[in-house]
């Protein structure tokens, strides 16, 4: 099977981390366009940045938008991520150097010269994904497929707001512009990812047989880690590496339901929710391929080989 081509908006972070090694393991990546979101916009891009150097690729990486589209953010995650985004490991300055072109830019450029060949996965609050679609409505005719990891579709979301999820809920505006103009997505949201977490000892053997990438990954994702284990959640979530499988290999996903998606933007409580017209009660044609479960053997193989552990 030839290796898919991925364009990826992201904002590293540590689970963005691992999804970008295990692209690059798989799949031809045709650049970065970087977000704020886990941490602050200079944080994203110097991680994306010595991601690259790490693995020695050539992979662009475009700087993109410092802030939300409307609203200043109600939160980051520098408390699960670290303040630098990567676990405050201090990783010297990164070789790579960030390109000079705009993310939002990029997008519309790289579209443009491969038309109906780039997957874009989206693994980051979707401003900069929000902002070229305002700038070329047409951008969706030129992707072979959006996959955006987001959203709670039954209201469990990961943020200070009950029913939200972070990455819609710290731009929910570009969220809605996003979901109202692709007519078709993959949506993998933070439930699916719960329903997905490895066992922590076995992830702990990968990262004992693992190469160099697996030691940068074990260094990156303590805080995250510590501040799972302390939070209720069990096991080891991946939330960006399973979008990542599911872009990289769609047969992966064994259980799907396309649904209508929209985002709420005004409510006192629900700001930022994911709304999934689970009966088809609104008569809006489904927008989003709501990713519900996949194989988890061959997420797990995929997983490996991203960390060099088989």
């Amino acid at each position: 099977m030839s290796k898919p081509h991925l364009l990826i908006d992201t904002d590293p972070g540590v689970d963005d981390a691992l999804a970008i090694l295990m692209a690059h393991a798989h799949a031809d990546v045709a650049g970065l366009s970087v977000a704020a979101g886990n941490v602050g916009l200079g944080h994203t891009v110097r991680n994306a940045r010595t991601l690259v150097d790490l693995l020695g690729a050539d992979t662009p990486v475009f700087p993109g938008c410092p802030s939300p589209l409307v609203r200043a953010p109600d939160e980051d995650a520098a408390f699960v991520h670290g303040l630098d985004g990567f676990g405050d490991v201090g990783f010297p300055e990164p070789a790579v150097p960030a390109a000079d072109e705009a993310a939002a830019l990029a997008l519309l450029r790289l579209t443009r010269e491969r038309p109906g060949e780039l997957t874009l996965v989206a693994l980051a609050p979707l401003t900069n994904l929000a902002l070229a679609l305002r700038l070329d409505p047409t951008l969706p005719q030129r992707v072979k497929r959006l996959v955006v990891m987001g959203g709670a579709v039954t209201g469990h979301g990961n943020t200070g707001k009950v029913p939200a999820e972070f990455n819609v809920g710290f731009d929910p505006e570009a969220a809605h512009v996003v979901f109202e103009s692709f007519p078709e997505f993959d949506l993998v949201d933070w439930e699916a990812t719960l329903r997905h977490a490895f066992d922590e000892a076995e992830f702990d053997r990968w990262l004992a047989a693992g190469d160099r990438r697996a030691g940068f990954f074990g260094q990156v994702f303590g805080t995250a880690r510590a501040y799972n284990a302390g939070h209720g959640r069990h096991g080891i979530v991946a939330a960006d590496a399973l979008a990542m499988a599911v872009a990289i290999d769609p047969s992966i996903v064994t259980r799907s339901e396309r649904r209508h998606v929209a985002v709420e933007l005004d409510g006192r409580l629900t700001r930022g929710a994911t709304v999934v017209d689970w009966a088809g009660r609104l008569g809006h044609p489904a927008n989003a391929n709501v990713v519900l479960d996949v194989d988890q053997a061959r997420f797990a193989a995929m997983v490996r080989r991203a960390l060099g552990a088989g």
